[in-house]
């Protein structure tokens, strides 16, 4: 399987939900909104793609300063292509394009909850999410 790696590649929001639909992820994205995954595409700062030929067959999506921290949001691959090695290539693809000092946070998918520690990845406990639809409160 000869699988080419982008970033900055483009791709319509149909072949962006397709592969979310395919993949673990998609059971956790609004996969009836277009509006949000255009957003998600648009304004992601760095975007590494898995292609085979012109299939969409990965996506590691992040937010980042490049130095310090990058927030890698979503980490997709095509069910039919995983345990092939795609989702820690694009991981690896991700890092270099960072400073070697900037490290890579994200949350995991319950269902790939055992695949980060397999690549690298130590637990952090300490992670907190404010959901879009809770209101904020303050003390």
């Amino acid at each position: 399987m000869d699988i080419e790696y982008k970033d900055n590649a483009s791709y319509t929001i149909d072949e962006m939900i397709n592969l979310y639909r395919r993949s673990t992820l998609g059971e956790r994205r609004p996969l009836d909104r277009p509006d949000i995954f255009e957003k998600m595409r648009d304004c992601a700062n760095l975007v590494i793609t898995a292609w085979d030929g012109d299939k969409l067959v990965g996506i590691a999506r992040s937010f980042t300063d490049f130095g310090y921290v990058t927030y890698l949001a979503d980490l997709a691959v095509d069910a039919a292509y995983q345990k092939k090695g795609i989702g820690k290539r694009l991981v690896e693809e991700t890092r270099v394009r960072l400073e070697p000092t900037c490290k890579i946070v994200l949350l995991a998918a319950p269902k790939a909850n055992e695949y980060y520690p397999r690549i690298g990845f130590s637990h952090n406990p300490r992670a907190w999410v404010l959901k879009g639809e809770i209101a904020f409160t303050s003390d």
